[in-house]
């Protein structure tokens, strides 16, 4: 069974460690991904998930009750103008829960948690994320989502939106 929780600041140990399996895993797709001194990615933004909680929202993902990932949300996305779009900044499910509809039971779950304009944006040379949400928001939306291209150096990414209603 799959559950979604809003992560507190108490939980931000584990996002740190789960944000290390993530980029790692992202670095395949980002050569300009490099570790640090410390042998960890880092990730600068964590904070900001308790220091504006207005603006970020932190989720974990869990199955039968374990940690199995987890979705950073911004309000705004640096793909479009509107300041109060719900962004899916990044979103993560362990290697061992994929292929298993965790990752879109988890995505449906927080857009019937948030009734809104959302924005999902993917590097377009990720194939596998690609399908995936694709898939994932066409299911979800009925077909009824857009998809437009942005580029910005240096990468290309494809930009889905929609609007998600409570069920």
């Amino acid at each position: 069974m799959v559950s979604l929780d809003q992560a507190s600041e108490g939980d931000s140990v584990l996002l740190s460690n789960l944000l290390e399996l993530y980029i790692h895993d992202m670095s395949e797709v980002f050569p300009h991904v490099q570790l640090g001194p410390d042998g960890r990615f880092g990730y600068s933004r964590l904070p900001l998930y308790w220091s504006e909680p207005d603006r970020h929202l932190a989720f974990l993902i869990r199955c039968d009750g374990r940690v199995g990932g987890f979705i950073l949300v911004t309000r705004g996305s640096p793909a479009v103008p509107d300041p109060d779009v719900l962004d899916v900044g990044e979103f993560f499910v362990l290697r061992q829960y994929r292929r298993a509809r965790t990752g879109r039971e988890a995505a449906f779950m927080l857009w019937h948690r948030f009734p809104a304009t959302w924005v999902v944006r993917v590097l377009e040379k990720n194939a596998g994320a690609l399908a995936f949400w694709r898939d994932t928001i066409a299911t979800f939306t009925g077909g009824t989502f857009s998809q437009t291209r942005l580029t910005r150096e240096p990468n290309d990414w494809r930009v889905f939106s929609f609007e998600s209603r409570a069920p």
